[in-house]
């Protein structure tokens, strides 16, 4: 990884690292000035050269608090490209009254990914409150029968509103990636 951020930096180009662990992060910083680490994301970046920033604006919601670390993957990633982030933590369904606060972020937003473990619910009500398109991110956390985010994929898989594409499970970087085509399309 060392080599990699390090012929990335020497050729000008923009570096993003994902899932980044402690110990990979202090011995790529160590060699490559200027790195910013977030640690909520696990997530090394720098960007040379920025990119011109797409139309719109995209929000990143999750549904609870364990659920960060996917989401700031997601928003550092769409920031990464040059995209307009605005974040929303801790709005689930289990306190909808703190969704319902962000309504009007929820609406101005161009592309959102919703970011959810446990039964998957949040990205089925947000896509029933906007005309935005919606990318879903199921988590692995979760208590009771989450099946490692199993049972929150196919809650989103089954999601009966409509504007909602599914990624993998904890994949804050493709929903960001695939949102990030959503605003650069419009």
């Amino acid at each position: 990884i060392v080599g990699i951020v390090g012929a990335l930096e020497e050729a000008g180009q923009n570096v993003l690292c994902t899932r980044a662990r402690p110990e990979q992060v202090e011995a790529v910083m160590a060699r490559v000035p200027g790195l910013e680490h977030n640690p909520a994301a696990r997530t090394l970046r720098k960007i040379v050269r920025p990119r011109d920033p797409a139309p719109g604006r995209a929000l990143v919601l999750c549904a609870g608090t364990s659920d960060i670390p996917v989401a700031e993957e997601a928003a550092v990633t769409l920031e990464f490209l040059g995209d307009r982030v605005e974040r929303a933590y801790d709005v689930g369904v289990a306190g909808i009254h703190r969704l319902f606060e962000k309504m009007e972020d929820i609406r101005e937003a161009s592309a959102i990914v919703c970011v959810a473990g446990m039964e998957g619910a949040l990205p089925s009500v947000v896509a029933g409150l906007t005309r935005a398109p919606v990318v879903a991110v199921p988590t692995s956390v979760g208590y009771g029968a989450s099946f490692g985010g199993l049972a929150a994929l196919l809650g989103m898989l089954n999601s009966c509103s409509g504007g909602v594409a599914v990624v993998n499970i904890d994949n804050g970087f493709g929903a960001a990636q695939f949102a990030d085509l959503i605003l650069r399309r419009r």
